[in-house]
């Protein structure tokens, strides 16, 4: 059985608006991963951004990610509604307990998953967003296969679709590096969680 292409799906979907640019909720986890897909989707979609990572340690990591964020939409698409979570690391630390050995990519990454996108999916129920969806695809080590499973079982609950997506095909990933160069983004070296290699002691 093949593989489902995520980027496909992506395409088949955005080529069906017919010219229509539907509220879309993006869950951004950062800069680089963003820079990969912002500009398209912006020519497709009236975009709001959500910058919610409470798995981001230490606290100055996760701010210097956010303002690279910020600084991402800046440069590649002007200003955008960009709405900003809380930082709240005790959320992340207690849907990750028990979980804190388990292999980058493992369960413990779809607890953040589930974490992160299910903040997304309510608030694009809020906002009333069409659809909602994540930057997370860009990452060579994020499974575009376990974000559209978390993503679609999130947004079946609050009954917002998930555009899936895997932003690193297609060249997104080299993308992602050429504008983080061209502009001066930080490209962090690890995924965030204090959990993962590279991440905060703990």
């Amino acid at each position: 059985m093949n593989a489902v292409n995520y980027q496909k799906l992506y395409e088949k979907t955005v080529s069906g608006l017919q010219g229509q640019r539907p509220k879309l909720l993006l869950h951004v986890c950062c800069g680089p991963c963003a820079a990969a897909c912002l500009e398209d989707l912006h020519a497709r979609f009236e975009l709001t951004l959500f910058f919610y990572n409470p798995n981001i340690a230490p606290e100055e990591e996760y701010l210097r990610r956010l303002d690279n964020a910020k600084k991402t939409a800046r440069a590649l698409i002007g200003p955008v509604p960009f709405l900003e979570g809380p930082y709240e690391p005790e959320v992340y630390l207690s849907a990750a307990r028990g979980l804190e050995a388990e292999p980058e990519g493992g369960a413990r990454c779809r607890a953040c998953f589930a974490l992160r996108l299910g903040a997304s999916a309510r608030l694009a129920r809020e906002i009333g967003a069409s659809y909602f969806t994540t930057t997370l695809s860009t990452g060579p080590r994020k499974s575009a296969k376990a974000l559209y499973e978390v993503g679609s079982a999130v947004g079946a609950a609050e009954g917002v679709p998930y555009l899936p997506a895997d932003f690193k095909k297609r060249g997104g990933y080299e993308r992602s590096l050429a504008l983080c160069a061209q502009y001066g983004i930080y490209r962090q070296n690890f995924c965030g969680c204090p959990f993962s290699p590279g991440g905060a002691p703990h």
